[in-house]
């Protein structure tokens, strides 16, 4: 779905359906920033992972995003690593 805009993906998300706007888009499982995963469910756990300044900084674009995704979620951001490893096929 095109969404009207980032805020929209994040529910979308979390509601497990599909959405994109601007740089931002969801599979209803997992959230990229442009071509970098940022967040996953893992059943009915959401993670999102500090890719923000305080963490591992990829742009100020992203930095946003991840900050959408754990205001969204109500989560606390994870290490980068620890995300990877958790959301690992």
């Amino acid at each position: 779905m095109n969404a009207k805009n980032t805020s929209a993906v994040f529910r979308a998300w979390l509601n497990g359906e599909r959405a994109h706007s601007g740089g931002v888009s969801t599979d209803g499982w997992r959230v990229w920033s442009y071509d970098l995963l940022i967040a996953a469910r893992i059943g009915d756990e959401a993670i999102v992972a500090d890719y923000t300044a305080s963490g591992v900084h990829y742009s100020t674009t992203t930095s946003r995003h991840v900050a959408m995704a754990q205001r969204a979620a109500g989560v606390d951001k994870i290490p980068p690593a620890k995300f990877r490893e958790m959301v690992k096929d």
